[in-house]
């Protein structure tokens, strides 16, 4: 199956019958969304899994009550890290040197790139603005890798941000949740979503070549 063919299956679905998602599946989905483009590739987010049912309940009321929260089989919450400093930088680089065997001295270049951009915003919530973007990216990911594997996904933005992160306890973690995702199968007899055409905007309205 094409990356198109699986897109054009995929829909925001907002009913989900419970089934469980397979480890295997679930492993891939969460690879993609590892594997995701990042500013500087520094990923300046984390993701959290949630299986757990209780939790998952518990989440659901800060989330309008939306049943995919706990209708799905596993919640995946994009938390970006806040504040990002120049402490994830280090780390990023020590990481770097050693995945591809140079000295530290020869990222010295990229080191100072990073922490000019990570230190040159204008207000800490510019900066958190920048990391959340970064997450989209890895929901993007996710979300093309899930229609591949046949499981449905519902990017979810209707919560409230700050009660998800009192209740997990984000702020200590140094995080802010930025987007839901959902992961399940669609229960097509109570979601009336399931079946619907796909309505895209026509090529000839989205696209606009430079010639």
């Amino acid at each position: 199956m094409s990356i198109t063919e699986a897109l054009h299956w995929r829909y925001a679905t907002k009913r989900m019958n419970g089934q469980k998602v397979p480890q295997e599946k679930l492993e891939r989905i969460l690879e993609a969304a590892r594997l995701a483009p990042s500013s500087y590739g520094l990923q300046p987010y984390s993701i959290l899994v949630v299986e757990d049912e209780a939790l998952r309940e518990a989440i659901r009321p800060v989330a309008f009550n939306q049943p995919q929260i706990t209708e799905s089989s596993h919640l995946l919450v994009f938390a970006a890290w806040d504040p990002v400093h120049e402490g994830h930088v280090d780390e990023f680089i020590r990481l770097t040197a050693e995945e591809r065997g140079v000295e530290l001295a020869e990222l010295e270049g990229y080191e100072s790139a990073i922490k000019g951009t990570v230190n040159g915003f204008a207000s800490a919530q510019d900066k958190f603005h920048w990391a959340a973007k970064q997450a989209y990216l890895s929901l993007g990911a996710a979300l093309a890798a899930a229609a591949t594997e046949r499981v449905d996904a519902s990017p979810m933005e209707g919560f409230d941000s700050i009660g998800l992160d009192k209740l997990l306890g984000l702020k200590e973690r140094n995080l802010r949740s930025v987007v839901l995702m959902a992961l399940g199968y669609r229960d097509t007899d109570n979601d009336r979503m399931a079946g619907l055409k796909k309505v895209r905007w026509p090529k000839e309205k989205l696209f606009i070549h430079m010639q």
